[in-house]
């Protein structure tokens, strides 16, 4: 089955008992009326409920369905790294496991991979579902990243459900909480060929959201820090060397002032130790040997570290 695989579905999960049956019989539906060979990846991260004993009993059903359990929680985009890793499908789909994305959305998503080349298709749910507190920020923070990344033609960068070539998800690392800006890390390792296709956003049907008014506030830290990361990360010294040298030039320089205006220009000036110019120059002399160093230290960090994502797997079937 894997030598000639089309399709692989990550679907990270938590606490997802009653839709799981539902959901695996949906996508086996939608893929086998249209004779694709396909796997289904579950990613239990590390529920609390009985979502891996419905999972155990769904593979029992269904030999395509693969599954990982997290020893603990770790967040979705460790999930999505994890699935990812196991993927052997030529096109590779992302989905929540809370039926608000719909499998039927799968063929289209399929032949714009590999029919028109495109290396990621974002889905863009343009009617939503969820109340006025969540989906405002959420037009923010697309805005910004609209603005921040460049990739201007996309207008729900955090959908969960997203189709990628085989190359795309094996070329890139998900860490943190960066699944809200994959596009933007698929970009910035390469991959330009992005687009977006209107998709149904279902109501939840079971259960409550896991996600609370903190994503929004992590969503914000998480923009900065890959932005940062996407132009620095290899060479951190290039930020902080260049802002440390930039600010111990200014106070080497005021430093210089007032030494050669107290020893040669005005010799019955105040002393330097009074006069607050003196401080200034000083606090900015040290605070860019700290920045010089930050950089050193940050490039130093940079080429070695390797236990970034590393997670405890329990189980796996």
């Amino acid at each position: 089955m894997n030598e000639a695989l089309n399709i692989s579905v990550v679907i990270p999960l938590y606490n997802e008992e009653e839709s799981l049956p539902e959901l695996a019989e949906w996508i086996h539906n939608v893929l086998s009326h249209h004779h694709y060979s396909y796997e289904i990846i579950f990613v239990d991260d590390g529920s609390r409920d009985n979502s891996w004993k419905v999972i155990e009993e769904l593979k029992a059903k269904n030999s395509r369905i693969k599954a990982i359990k997290f020893r603990r929680n770790y967040g979705k985009s460790a999930g999505l790294n994890v699935g990812f890793a196991a993927a052997e499908g030529d096109v590779v789909f992302t989905m929540d496991a809370d039926l608000q994305d719909s499998p039927d959305e799968l063929p289209d998503l399929y032949k714009m991979i590999v029919e028109d080349g495109y290396d990621l298709v974002s889905g863009w749910k343009k009617k939503r579902y969820d109340p006025i507190t969540k989906t405002i920020p959420t037009k923010l923070f697309n805005a910004a990243t609209r603005r921040m990344s460049g990739i201007k033609n996309l207008h729900d960068f955090n959908c969960g459900l997203k189709a990628y070539k085989k190359e795309v998800i094996k070329n890139i690392e998900v860490y943190g909480e960066m699944h809200r800006y994959i596009p933007v890390i698929a970009k910035w390792a390469g991959f330009e060929k992005i687009t977006e296709k209107v998709v149904q956003h279902r109501e939840r049907k079971y259960g409550t959201t896991k996600f609370g008014i903190e994503r929004f506030i992590n969503g914000f830290l998480d923009l900065l820090s890959i932005t940062f990361m996407a132009k620095f990360s290899k060479r951190p010294m290039h930020l902080f060397g260049t802002l440390g040298t930039f600010m111990f030039l200014i106070g080497f320089l005021i430093s210089l002032w007032l030494g050669v205006n107290k020893l040669f220009i005005d010799t019955s000036a105040r002393l330097l130790a009074d006069r607050a110019e003196f401080y200034l120059a000083l606090t900015s002399m040290i605070l860019g040997s700290l920045l010089f160093i930050s950089g050193f230290l940050g490039e130093l960090i940079s080429r070695s570290s390797v236990h970034r994502n590393k997670y405890q797997i329990e189980k796996e079937i």
